[in-house]
């Protein structure tokens, strides 16, 4: 990725703030999201905590009704019991 940066400067010259093309920070969205992935990845493979496969977690999500998606689904289940475990 090339950038082609414009600066906004301030009454003495300093750099104050970036202009890029939409594009180009479009495309740096992208990279962060895929850099925050692998952080979270490689941070969840660090932890040693039990996995439990993709489909079944699908599964899990998909069978629990709207409501209840949120807070008291898998995700609320497995972090309940990540901060009883020592």
């Amino acid at each position: 990725m090339k950038l082609k940066e414009l600066y906004v400067v301030d009454d003495q010259g300093n750099r104050i703030s970036v202009v890029l093309d939409i594009a180009v920070y479009q495309e740096l969205l992208e990279e962060l999201e895929e850099l925050e992935s692998i952080r979270a990845y490689d941070a969840a493979k660090a932890s040693g905590d039990q996995t439990v496969p993709f489909v079944q977690a699908i599964a899990e999500i998909d069978s629990s009704p709207p409501r209840q998606r949120r807070g008291s689904g898998w995700w609320a289940r497995n972090q309940a019991h990540q901060s009883t475990t020592p």
